[in-house]
C-alpha cells in the first residue's frame, strides 16, 4: 500500500465516522440490518394516556366523529398562559426556557387568532411547564389541560437539554403543538404505514427513551381514529411527525431506509392551525343584547364571537337553542385582556349550553360559540336573558 493510498484511506475513514455521528444525531441509521437502539436513537416526545372519549349509543357516529376531531381544541380567540417553574425539580435554566419561548414565537408568527402570554402566577397558567430531566418531552393535548391540577402540576415537560439537542427549537414547537390540539401526525389513520412492529418496540424500548411496550403503542403505533383527524392527506413533514430510522418502516417503501421531516412547519401545518384558529377582528363582533335571539348559522368546527355590554349589574342567563353540539365560552375585557369568566360544553348531550353568571354594569365581555355539530339540521340560535 503507497503512502498516498493510506492517507486516502484514513481520511475516509475519519468521514465515515463523521457521517455516522451527523446520522445518529438525526436519528438515522444506514444499512441492511434493520433500525439499532442504543445511543444513536432521538429522545421522542411521548404524550400522557388520557382516556378516550366514549359516547352515549344515541350518539351518532358522524356526530362523535366532530367531537372528536374539534373537542381538544380551544376556542379561537382564547389567551394561552404559560408558567415555567422557578424553583424545585420542575425548574430549568434560563436558557432552556429561552428556547421554549422561541417555540412560542413561532407558533405566534403563523397569525392565528390564539395569544400567548407568559406569566409568572401559576393559578393563571393554563400551560404549565416542567424541565424534569429524564422524564422525556410531553405535553397534554390542547383542552384537556384544563383537567389538571394547578397546584405544582405540570402539563408540558421538556426532559433533556435542549440546547444539545440538534432539532433546536422544533422539539418546544412540537410539544407546543400538542398544547394546541394537534396529535401525532406518523398516527394519521390515512398514512398507510405499514411497521416491522418488533423493530419499532426494540428500538423505542432502547436508550434513551426506554419506553415499555404500551408506551410506544399509544405514540408511534395505534392508529387515531379517523375522527381525530381532519381530512385525508398524510403530512410527512409535519412539526407533529416523528423522525424514523431505518429498518423501522416497511410500506410506504420510500421509508424503508427512514423518514425525516424536513424541520419546522410545513405547509400543511399552517394550514390546520389557521383552519381552527383563524385571525380575529373583533371590531366585527355582534352585539349580545337581553331577550334578543341571535341565529347560530355556523358549520362544524366554525364559531361565532359576541360583545355583551350590560345595562344593569345582575345574575344574566346566556343559552343555546336547537339540537346541537356547542362549546361555548365568556370572558371579561380588563383593558384589553381577556380573562376566562365561565364556560360550557354541551358536545354529547340533550341539553344545550348554559352560562348562569353575574355581570356588571359598565363593563365588556365576549362570548365565543364554536360548533361541532348541529345534528338536527335546524335553526339554532343563542340568547342572553
Amino acid at each position: 500500500m503507497t503512502k498516498l493510498s493510506q492517507i486516502d484511506s484514513y481520511q475516509l475513514e475519519q468521514l465515515l465516522k463523521r457521517l455516522e455521528q451527523i446520522e445518529a444525531k438525526l436519528g438515522i441509521k444506514v444499512g441492511s440490518g434493520g433500525a439499532e437502539s442504543g445511543k444513536e436513537a432521538q429522545h421522542f416526545c411521548a404524550l400522557p394516556k388520557v382516556p378516550p372519549r366514549t359516547f352515549d349509543p344515541s350518539v351518532s357516529p358522524e356526530r362523535a366523529r366532530l367531537i372528536r376531531l374539534i373537542g381538544k381544541k380551544w376556542v379561537n380567540g382564547t389567551k394561552l398562559r404559560y408558567y415555567f417553574f422557578e424553583s424545585g425539580p420542575n425548574s430549568g435554566g434560563n436558557e432552556q426556557k429561552e428556547i421554549v419561548r422561541q417555540g412560542f414565537e413561532v407558533w405566534k408568527k403563523v397569525g392565528i387568532g390564539i395569544k400567548f402570554e407568559e406569566v409568572r402566577n401559576i393559578s393563571e397558567a393554563e400551560i404549565r411547564i416542567g424541565f424534569v430531566q429524564g422524564d422525556g418531552a410531553w405535553s397534554y393535548l390542547g383542552r384537556d389541560a384544563i383537567d389538571i391540577p394547578k397546584q405544582g402540576e405540570r402539563t408540558m415537560n421538556f426532559g433533556w437539554d435542549l440546547r444539545a439537542d440538534p432539532r433546536g427549537v422544533d422539539v418546544p414547537v412540537h410539544e407546543i403543538g400538542h398544547a394546541l390540539g394537534f396529535p401525532h401526525e406518523h398516527q394519521n389513520p390515512f398514512a398507510g404505514i405499514v411497521w416491522d412492529e418488533e423493530a419499532v418496540y426494540k428500538y423505542f424500548g432502547a436508550p434513551p427513551n426506554n419506553w415499555d411496550r404500551d408506551t410506544t403503542f399509544y405514540n408511534v403505533l395505534e392508529k387515531l381514529a379517523v375522527g381525530e383527524v381532519e381530512g385525508s392527506k398524510w403530512d410527512p413533514n409535519s412539526i407533529m411527525h416523528y423522525a424514523f430510522a431505518a429498518g423501522l418502516i416497511e410500506k410506504p417503501v420510500e421509508y424503508q431506509n427512514g423518514l425525516n421531516p424536513a424541520g419546522g412547519l410545513s405547509e400543511q401545518d399552517v394550514l390546520q392551525v389557521r383552519l381552527f384558529y383563524p385571525p380575529l377582528d373583533d371590531s366585527s363582533y355582534t352585539e349580545l343584547k337581553p331577550f334578543h335571539s341571535e341565529i347560530l348559522s355556523l358549520a362544524p368546527a366554525e364559531q361565532k364571537n359576541f360583545v355583551i355590554k350590560p345595562s344593569a349589574t345582575r345574575t344574566y342567563t346566556i343559552g343555546t337553542f336547537g339540537k346541537l353540539d356547542t362549546v361555548m365560552v365568556l370572558f371579561e375585557d380588563q383593558s384589553g385582556d381577556l380573562k376566562y369568566v365561565a364556560g360550557d360544553d354541551d358536545s354529547g348531550t340533550d341539553l344545550n349550553a348554559q352560562i348562569n353568571v353575574r355581570l356588571y354594569q359598565g363593563r365588556r365581555y365576549v362570548l365565543r360559540i364554536r360548533l361541532y355539530s348541529n345534528f338536527s339540521g335546524g335553526e339554532a340560535s343563542v340568547m342572553l336573558w
